[in-house]
């Protein structure tokens, strides 16, 4: 077993701290996670370059361990609790061709964009796309929302309006949740695969021009209340298209 790392002027430590930042996961290619149960998801998906580790703990791994003081570890962590265990893995590069898509348009709230992933994977929609301006992928609080779910499906960053079109020229039909009049009730459509879903921004929703490139826009019926949280939103309509796909 190696040395414990006692400073946290390490020189590894220091190096490996920087990818709490974009500009350096960015360059990288690199992202930081923390939990037992991220690194097991991790670890299932072939994306572990470096664990760091506890020292007196134990982690089942072919990647080589990195002992470390508490003090050290924290130093690594992007939470406010002390941290057991950090990985270091490779962005992922995954090529899902599904027939369920989901995609975001300027998604701002990194904790309602681990949700839609995390969902959108237990639903079935195994391609992401997020408009240019959209919270990064990789920062802490989207991925530690993923529960994992980062490492099971494909995410793609684009032009979200070019990509549309492409995907209605292959046949897929585009659906975008808006709260508007016009819209048709959630309850009403009931879609042939392939399909995608667009969800909007917290506070202003899908772009005109984006719901411009959908087919058609849905609405949630509601009772009380004027809208809900994307997060909730983009499942229920995920689950709800999901089970009213008809059978071919």
């Amino acid at each position: 077993m190696e040395p414990v790392i006692t400073s946290r002027q390490n020189q590894m430590i220091k190096q490996t701290s920087k990818l709490l930042r974009k500009k350096e996961r960015d360059i990288q290619h690199s992202f930081l996670i923390q939990g037992w149960h991220m690194l097991e998801e991790a670890k299932k998906a072939n994306c572990l370059k470096k664990v760091f580790l506890l020292e007196g703990l134990t982690f089942d791994t072919d990647v080589q361990l990195h002992y470390c003081t508490q003090e050290v570890l924290n130093k690594l962590s992007s939470q406010n609790s002390d941290a057991q265990i950090i990985g270091v893995c490779d962005y992922p590069t995954i090529t899902n061709q599904s027939k369920r898509i989901l995609a975001m348009d300027c998604i701002q709230d990194p904790g309602n964009m681990g949700t839609l992933i995390r969902t959108a994977h237990s639903f079935g929609f195994n391609q992401i796309l997020c408009s240019w301006d959209c919270v990064d992928i990789y920062n802490p609080k989207v991925i530690q929302s993923t529960q994992g779910a980062i490492f099971h499906v494909q995410i793609n960053s684009c032009d979200l309006k070019e990509e549309l079109s492409l995907l209605k020229e292959r046949g897929m039909v585009c659906y975008a949740t808006n709260l508007d009049s016009s819209s048709i009730s959630l309850s009403q459509v009931q879609p042939t695969t392939p399909y995608v879903v667009v969800v909007g921004n917290e506070g202003n929703g899908i772009r005109k021009e984006v719901i411009d490139c959908c087919d058609t826009s849905i609405i949630i019926e509601m009772e009380d209340f004027e809208s809900l949280n994307v997060g909730v939103a983009g499942g229920i309509a995920m689950y709800t298209l999901k089970q009213r796909e008809k059978r071919m």
